[in-house]
C-alpha cells in the first residue's frame, strides 16, 4: 500500500512540509512521485519514518540520523530493540524521580517521615534530572546514551561522602576559575594546571571511563553552548574560556 504525502502526514502526525524537507535533504525519499508531482510512500518508507521519529524523540540531529539509517547493514529490528531498551531506561529513571518527589511532598506535609539517606537519594535524583533537562540532548548527541546513562548511574550510586566531595570539587573549580580570571593567569600557568587537575578528578567521579579526547571535548563545549558558558561565566566572564584553553594545554 502506498500513502500520499498528505495521508502519511496524517498517519504519522508530522507536517507535509517536514516530509518535503526530509526529501530535500535525502533523509526520507518517497517511493515515487506521480505525474502531478505528488509524493507517495510505501511500507519501507513508513517504517523508515518511524525510525527517524524515534531518533528525533531521543534528541538525535537529522544529519546523525541520516548517517545511521543509511549505513550499510542498518538493522531496523535491532534499532527498534535499542529504542525499546532506552525507553525502558527512561521510564525507570522517571519512576524513581516520581517516587522521590511523592515521598518528599508527603514528608513536607507531615504524612510520613524521610530518613537522611532517603533525602540524600532524592537530592541526587533531582540533580540528575535537572542536568538531563538542561544539557541532556547535547551531551547525549556528543557522547551517546550509554555513556550518559553510565554517568547518571555512577552519580546515583555515590555515597553521601562521595557526593559531598563531588559537589565540593564543582564549587572549588568555579572559585579557582574566577580567581584565575581576576588575576589574569594564562592557560599554561601552574594555577591553570591545578584547575585542570581538579576538573579531571571531578569528571572521573562521574564518568565510567576517562579519555583525554573526551576531556578536551567537554571543555570545548563550555564555550560553544551558551548554557554551559553561562554556568561558568555567570559571575566572572572568561572562566569558561580559561577552562577550555587550560584543558587544551595541559591534558
Amino acid at each position: 500500500m502506498a500513502y500520499s504525502i498528505r495521508e502519511l502526514s496524517d498517519l504519522a502526525g508530522v507536517s507535509a512540509r517536514t516530509l518535503r524537507y526530509y526529501d530535500e535533504i535525502g533523509l526520507l525519499r518517497p517511493l515515487y512521485t506521480n505525474s502531478a508531482g505528488i509524493r507517495h510512500y510505501g511500507e519501507r518508507e513508513v517504517m523508515l519514518l518511524q525510525q527517524i521519529l524515534f531518533y528525533r524523540e531521543r534528541g538525535f540531529g537529522l544529519k546523525q540520523i541520516r548517517q545511521m539509517v543509511y549505513q550499510e547493514g542498518f538493522d531496523m529490528v535491532g534499532a527498534l530493540e535499542e529504542h525499546l531498551l532506552e525507553l525502558e531506561r527512561q521510564r525507570e529513571r522517571m519512576d524513581r524521580l516520581i517516587g522521590a518527589v511523592r515521598k518528599t511532598l508527603a514528608s513536607m506535609k507531615g504524612e510520613c517521615t524521610m530518613s537522611d539517606q532517603e533525602k540524600f537519594e532524592a537530592l541526587k535524583e533531582k540533580a540528575v534530572k535537572e542536568n538531563e533537562g538542561l544539557y541532556g540532548k547535547e551531551i547525549r548527541q556528543a557522547y551517546g546514551d550509554a555513556a550518559i546513562d553510565g554517568a547518571n548511574k555512577k552519580i546515583l550510586g555515590m555515597s553521601m561522602q562521595d557526593w559531598e566531595h563531588f559537589k565540593h570539587l564543582e564549587e572549588e573549580i568555579k572559585e579557582k576559575l574566577k580567581e584565575g580570571v581576576r588575576a589574569g593567569i594564562t592557560a599554561s600557568s601552574e594555577e591553570a594546571r591545578a584547575i585542570v587537575s581538579l576538573h579531571k578528578e571531578w569528571l572521573c567521579m562521574a564518568w565510567k571511563e576517562y579519555t583525554k579526547e573526551a576531556h578536551k571535548g567537554v571543555a570545548a563545549m563550555y564555550t560553544v553552548d551558551g548554557r554551559f558558558q553561562n554556568y561558568y561565566d555567570a559571575e566572572v566572564p572568561g572562566c569558561a574560556e580559561l577552562l577550555k584553553e587550560a584543558v587544551g594545554y595541559w591534558v
